[in-house]
C-alpha cells in the first residue's frame, strides 16, 4: 500500500492546529501536509514535526486572500510581483521544514488567471526552487468545488508542465478532483504516472472518508451505512504497480471525529494508532 500523509488542514480539526501534529502521529501517520503554514513561525512547526517523527510533505504557496475568494496567484495577470514575493516566503518555510514540494495554485479566471501567465510564473518558480531540490506542483481542481479555477482537467495540467519544460515541475493528482471533473480515476494513474509527483484522496461525492473495499469497508456513515462512489482499494494497487514512491495525501473532510473515520487507514496499515491510545 502507498505511504499516507495526513492533511492536517482537513483532518483533526477538532483540535487546534498545533496539536494536530501529535494527533496525526498517534494515529499512525508518518507524514503531514497542510494548506498554509504562514500563521506560525517555521521553526515552531519544524519542532512539532520532529518531536512527533513526522515528515512535512507538502504545502501551498500563499494564494492571495482566501477569505475574499482568492484561489491562487500563479496564473493571474498583473500579480507576478506578489507571486514571486510569496514564492520566496514559501521557499524559506520549505527550507526550515525540510519540505520538498510546493503547490502553486493557479487562480480563478474571473481574477484574470490565464495559461500564458501560469506557464511563465511556474517557470520562474521552478528556476528559483531548483537549487533547493524543491518541486513545484500544479493541480487540476474540479469546477464544482472551485468554480472558475483555471486548471481543472488533468491533461490541461500536463500541457502546462510540458510548456514549462523544467524537471522540477510535477503533477499533483487528486483522485477525488479527477473523479468529480472527468471520471476514470484508475485510468489517470497509469496515463499520467510519469508526471505525477504527489497524490491526494477523498471520497466522492462529499469529499469525506475514502471508501476502501466493494462493500464500503472503512467508509461507513455515522448511521452505519456504506457511503461513497469510488473504491480506492484497486486505485491503491494501481499506484503501487506504477512504481510510485511518494506520499498519498489524505485531504478529506471527516464526517465526524477524525479518528472514528480512520478505520480504512487502520485496516490498510494493520495498526490502530501508533500509541494504541488516540
Amino acid at each position: 500500500m502507498p505511504r499516507f500523509c495526513a492533511n492536517i488542514s482537513f483532518l483533526f480539526t477538532e483540535l487546534p492546529f498545533l496539536e494536530r501534529f501529535e494527533a496525526a502521529a498517534k494515529a499512525g501517520f508518518e507524514g503531514v501536509e497542510f494548506l498554509f503554514p504562514y500563521e506560525w513561525p517555521a521553526q515552531q512547526l519544524r519542532d512539532l514535526a520532529d518531536a512527533n517523527g513526522l515528515e512535512v510533505v507538502l504545502f501551498n504557496i500563499w494564494p492571495g486572500d482566501w477569505a475574499s475568494g482568492w484561489r491562487g496567484l500563479a496564473g493571474v495577470r498583473g500579480q507576478q510581483g506578489e507571486f514571486l514575493k510569496r514564492l520566496d516566503e514559501a521557499l524559506c518555510y520549505a527550507s526550515v521544514l525540510g519540505c520538498r514540494q510546493l503547490h502553486a495554485m493557479a487562480g480563478l479566471e474571473r481574477h484574470g488567471a490565464n495559461t500564458d501567465t501560469l506557464v511563465a510564473n511556474i517557470g520562474l518558480a521552478a528556476e528559483r526552487a531548483s537549487s533547493a531540490g524543491i518541486t513545484i506542483l500544479t493541480e487540476p481542481i474540479n469546477r464544482g468545488d472551485m468554480p472558475g479555477y483555471l486548471v481543472h482537467r488533468t491533461q490541461q495540467a500536463c500541457d502546462i508542465i510540458a510548456a514549462v519544460g523544467a524537471r522540477n515541475v510535477g503533477l499533483q493528482l487528486d483522485l477525488y478532483h479527477r473523479h468529480v471533473e472527468e471520471g476514470a480515476a484508475a485510468n489517470a494513474i497509469g496515463e499520467f504516472q510519469d508526471l505525477t509527483a504527489h497524490y491526494q484522496i477523498a471520497g466522492p461525492p462529499n469529499r469525506d472518508e475514502p471508501q476502501v473495499g466493494s462493500v464500503g469497508k472503512g467508509a461507513l456513515s455515522l448511521a452505519g451505512e456504506a457511503t461513497g462512489e469510488l473504491d480506492y482499494e484497486p486505485l491503491f494497487r494501481n499506484i503501487d504497480a506504477s512504481g510510485y514512491q511518494g506520499w498519498v495525501g489524505c485531504e478529506y473532510r471527516p464526517r465526524g471525529d477524525t479518528v472514528s473515520g480512520l478505520s480504512w487507514f487502520f485496516d490498510l496499515s494493520g495498526q490502530n494508532g501508533r500509541s494504541g491510545e488516540i
